[in-house]
């Protein structure tokens, strides 16, 4: 896949920069204007920190305290802001390595601004024996229905394009496509998904929902170990200049682990990666008879499974307990039925893997807490189960989430996308459990934020300001969409640090800046605690450390170090 079309700079310049900071040497980050969140969500401040030799936090210091005499590296702060690194919570971090090997139609305004870029795409690589690609949303160009494979076949004909939905969970093929998976008017519709249909016909119309995206998808040339190495470097870099220094990576396949083995073996693996499989199977191969211990100073884990119950609200394919507004005759889709899951979440939680379901609608939410009721006196102990997406949730199941001490992945910025959407698919008398943040955590939910990367974007300073303000920069609407569920600064720094840390096991190692815990950390350009919502989406990274040691800065940055 893409053989000819691999960027090589990213994992020389990353293995470069890394050594600009000593290994396994004590460092002085001094004269900072430091915070961190405390395990009760406190802020601590402090202006100096000392990393040992082994990358862990050894001391934090006062104005006044006095600093050890003599250390191997001493950096002055210069008074700028240094905080904990982020843990982005839900990242299918190979998949969005290759994305960006592909076509983005992410910033594509309308159906024909999408079909030139595909056009010119295929144009610039003749060779490739599939044209691929994601980020396209057809609510974004002012449709009223999918887009379909005669309007790439406008584009491109001459051989099989697949290009992805936003969400992740739809895909839309040209006639080339759709022929190279036998996709016709007599295919029927696979369980957990929906062949789109020309109107008043059988014959297929090109978009995929759901478990029928994998008809195509099984006929997609697989990337070569080479195409999995050079993505992970190229997405590492990507994720530490944004102040990212440790993703759950949802959906780790055998391919993928492999390559974040020999990332490990070679040192070139600067992110921390808390994975979990795409499915059982997946995770049998991984993990075998449990979850793996922590590796490579503690930058690689196994943790457990992701399981998939239902779909997106933007392709209809959440499951919903009353029919979609905009589409009276639907409820989503069930991609497993409860018997199924409960059995796989058995299968899981027996090896003691932990076990993360996506349930985005309020149907599936409800499915998977009645699953985890039936579980939890069985398999005791911190299981911390986890539920990805939750968009809806039915104020009725608030409650629930007090028990079993579970864990809620959540993507701030899909409330932008659900901004008008969410009102078309559910009607207004809907909305109340719709991005329900603020409620959730009241309920007694651990939140951990992510980016939901590739479907959603690497911004998670604007995150944090979607979280505060419940809506995207323009005030629109005023006072915040449902601002009811808007989150305190605190709150929603906590998701993206130590709740992501508790999400993932990975508490009392990640997420603060404390001692005997990692030092990962950045200095950034203005306090995200006091910034005004507006400044915080401009927050720029200027250095990210992780384990002590300095892996990314910006090119103008000073870093103002000396022996």
């Amino acid at each position: 896949m893409m053989r000819r079309n691999i960027r090589r700079r990213a994992g020389s310049f990353i293995a470069a920069l890394f050594l600009t900071a000593p290994a396994h040497a004590d460092v002085l980050v001094d004269n900072v204007e430091g915070l961190t969140l405390t395990a009760d969500g406190q802020t601590q401040r402090f202006t100096g920190v000392l990393v040992d030799d082994n990358g862990r936090v050894q001391q934090l210091f006062q104005r006044g305290d006095k600093r050890p005499a003599r250390v191997d590296y001493r950096l002055d702060g210069k008074s700028r802001v240094l905080m904990p690194g982020l843990i982005d919570s839900h990242v299918e971090l190979m998949k969005l390595g290759i994305a960006a090997l592909t076509l983005d139609l992410s910033g594509t305004r309308s159906l024909a601004e999408a079909q030139a870029k595909i056009a010119a795409y295929a144009a610039a690589h003749p060779d490739l024996p599939w044209i691929m690609g994601y980020g396209w949303n057809q609510e974004q160009w002012g449709l009223s229905r999918y887009p379909v494979a005669a309007e790439i076949d406008a584009a491109v004909r001459d051989k099989p394009v697949w290009l992805i939905r936003a969400d992740g969970h739809a895909g839309w093929a040209n006639s080339a496509a759709l022929a190279a998976a036998g996709i016709a008017a007599a295919s029927k519709d696979p369980v957990g998904g929906r062949i789109e249909r020309i109107a008043g016909t059988p014959r297929p119309a090109g978009v995929l929902v759901g478990s029928a995206a994998g008809m195509v998808e099984r006929k997609l040339p697989p990337p070569r170990p080479e195409d999995l190495d050079q993505a992970l470097a190229d997405v590492q870099q990507r994720l530490l200049e944004r102040g990212i220094t440790a993703v759950a990576d949802m959906g780790t396949t055998i391919e993928a682990w492999q390559a974040y083995r020999r990332a490990g073996d070679l040192g070139t693996l600067r992110l921390r990666i808390l994975a979990y499989a795409q499915g059982t199977e997946a995770m049998a191969l991984i993990g075998g008879p449990g979850p793996s211990p922590w590796l490579y100073e503690d930058r690689l884990r196994f943790n457990g499974v992701l399981l998939q119950l239902d779909g997106a609200l933007g392709s209809r394919g959440a499951a919903l307990k009353a029919p979609y507004a905009d589409q009276p005759a639907g409820r989503g889709l069930n991609l497993i039925t409860d018997t199924q899951l409960k059995n796989l979440m058995s299968r899981a939680a027996i090896d003691r893997f932990q076990v993360a379901v996506a349930a985005t609608g309020d149907k599936a939410v409800a499915t998977l807490l009645d699953a985890i009721e039936d579980q939890a006196p069985t398999y005791t102990g911190d299981r911390r189960w986890r539920i990805e997406h939750a968009e809806l949730v039915d104020p009725a199941d608030f409650p629930r989430f007090a028990r079993n001490g579970l864990a809620v992945s959540m993507q701030p910025q899909a409330l932008l996308s659900g901004l008008g959407m969410a009102e078309a698919r559910l009607g207004a008398p809907r909305l109340a459990g719709a991005y329900a943040w603020k409620s959730l955590a009241a309920a007694g939910a651990r939140l951990a934020f992510g980016s939901g990367a590739p479907a959603g974007q690497l911004k998670p300073f604007a995150d944090i300001a979607v979280a505060t303000t419940r809506h995207g920069g323009d005030a629109q609407p005023f006072g915040g969409w449902q601002p009811q569920e808007r989150l305190t600064r605190e709150s929603a720094l906590a998701a993206y640090t130590t709740g992501a840390a508790w999400a993932g096991f990975a508490d009392g190692r990640l997420g603060r800046i404390a001692i005997g815990q990692r030092a990962d950390f950045l200095l950034v350009d203005r306090d995200p605690l006091l910034a005004s919502p507006a400044d915080l989406r401009g927050l720029r990274v200027l250095q990210t450390w992780v384990g002590g040691r300095l892996v990314w800065q910006a090119k103008e940055a000073n870093a103002g170090a000396r022996r």
